[in-house]
């Protein structure tokens, strides 16, 4: 396809140089394709599988970097701000266009080489910046959450600054901290991962960013012939599962035994039906042992849990004998962390809708005389009154979706003195915040944790409280 400009490279082609802004695929004499006038060459859009030089902007959510070609925007994968680069249109939409970096021209000092080799365009769409430097991912996820913030939620630069906004690394680096993997099965019975936006399989060989003990698995040189997908898990308090997933998403089927197999040098261990290993697992957080079922909900880095309950307790300060809301509480880690501190004498109460969930948590927590466990859904719980004010603390982790402007309403009108919140999409989190600050309440304090790292994914742990 051409277009205007100077020819822009196929991959495994030499690239030529353009001055200033995006220049597109070129065609003979000025440039323009045969048979179209200037004026309409112009005002036509990007195409899926153009290519186009152009040069990266800021970073914006969702992995990607903005551009613009003739005032159109593109969101550009692969890429660094500042970097030129050719990229290839992969979908186009009203108003803007997504693309991947094919080539780069100009490399940001930011730019490393992506450890896996299946972190490349048109390939595994899991980890999102392979391609940038360990310290330079914070600084990345730092500045979408600023401007989450600015746009979102209405803070001025002058907030934010006062926020200190910053993305801390856990400890482990930026592989093999992945304690949970979904392999998605292919027609052919091979395991793999996703690609960007899509349901279609890419087999590999590894994933450089689950955990060792899942990479030592021989999950992904033998086939599934019988499964949609197969999880693996390796837990903190050391059980390692693997669980096959039938077509129909109903309960997970066993596997035949797995044998002990070499894999690059590792010898993985002999697991049995249903995965070779225990349906339940356990985990150690917040002083803690928790058994969880193998499928269930629990913080994928190892040591995501202990570093979000520092966190909350942090914030929070819970003092002895306050009362405490823990909504869309799971296994109940954050309760069982603000029930030590304020005492067994006080009421905490969670509330879980997921059936699985509620057992965890009634299980894990029968030994605290102060927690109830309710079973709804949280906007039920507070419209139905099966949790009542006042409180003086609430722990809100919601959904990626966000708590809602009814659910944030109606924690304000229990009276707490404090709301620590739990995101992990900073979008939602900054809805949430300006529909706090509306009910009259500020954000004064910000964590930010990089739980999910070579991915586009941040962490924040926020203290919202009455305004002053």
């Amino acid at each position: 396809m051409t277009r205007p400009g100077v020819a822009a490279p196929r991959a495994g082609e030499g690239a030529s140089r353009a001055g200033g802004g995006a220049s597109r695929a070129g065609g003979g004499g000025d440039g323009r394709p045969a048979g179209v006038g200037r004026g309409e060459a112009e005002r036509r859009g990007l195409e899926e599988a153009e290519r186009v030089e152009l040069t990266v902007d800021a970073v914006a959510p969702g992995g990607h970097c903005v551009a613009r070609v003739d005032g159109q925007v593109v969101f550009v994968r692969h890429a660094l701000p500042g970097e030129r680069v050719v990229a290839e249109v992969t979908e186009v939409h009203r108003g803007f266009v997504r693309a991947d970096a094919v080539t780069v021209l100009d490399a940001a000092p930011q730019r490393v080489a992506p450890p896996c080799p299946y972190a490349k365009p048109g390939l595994c769409g899991g980890c999102d910046l392979q391609h940038v430097a360990p310290a330079a991912q914070l600084d990345w996820k730092a500045a979408v959450v600023r401007e989450q913030l600015r746009r979102l939620a209405g803070l001025t630069e002058a907030e934010i600054d006062r926020l200190g906004v910053r993305v801390a690394a856990l400890p482990g680096g930026p592989l093999g901290w992945r304690s949970r993997v979904r392999y998605a099965v292919d027609a052919a019975g091979r395991a793999g991962l996703l690609k960007h936006r899509s349901h279609e399989v890419v087999p590999v060989d590894r994933c450089l960013i689950a955990h060792p003990a899942i990479q030592a698995l021989p999950l992904l040189g033998r086939p599934w012939p019988a499964a949609e997908a197969v999880e693996a898990v390796a837990s903190t308090g050391g059980d390692v599962t693997v669980t096959a997933l039938p077509p129909d998403a109903a309960p997970p089927a066993a596997p035949a035994a797995l044998p002990a197999a070499p894999l690059d040098g590792l010898t993985a261990p002999a697991v049995a039906p249903p995965a070779a290993g225990p349906q339940t697992v356990r985990e150690v957080a917040a002083g803690r042992e928790w058994t969880l079922p193998a499928s269930g909900f629990w913080q994928v880095h190892p040591a995501a849990a202990d570093t979000l309950v520092d966190a909350v307790l942090d914030l929070l300060d819970p003092q002895p004998g306050e009362s405490a809301w823990d909504l869309y509480g799971g296994a109940g880690l954050f309760a069982a962390a603000v029930a030590a501190r304020v005492g067994p004498a006080a009421r905490v109460t969670v509330v879980e809708s997921a059936g699985a969930g509620v057992a965890a948590a009634r299980d894990n927590l029968r030994d605290l005389p102060g927690v109830e466990v309710v079973a709804a859904r949280v906007e039920t719980a507070l419209a139905r009154r099966r949790i009542t004010g006042p409180v003086d603390l609430v722990v809100l982790d919601p959904p990626r979706s966000g708590a809602g402007a009814r659910v944030v309403r109606d924690v304000v009108a229990a009276g707490p003195r404090a709301v620590a919140y739990v995101a992990c999409d900073p979008a939602a989190f900054a809805r949430d915040v300006r529909t706090f600050a509306e009910a009259g309440w500020e954000l004064a304090g910000l964590r930010g944790f990089d739980l999910f790292p070579m991915t586009r994914h941040v962490e924040l742990v926020g203290l919202l409280r009455p305004g002053r």
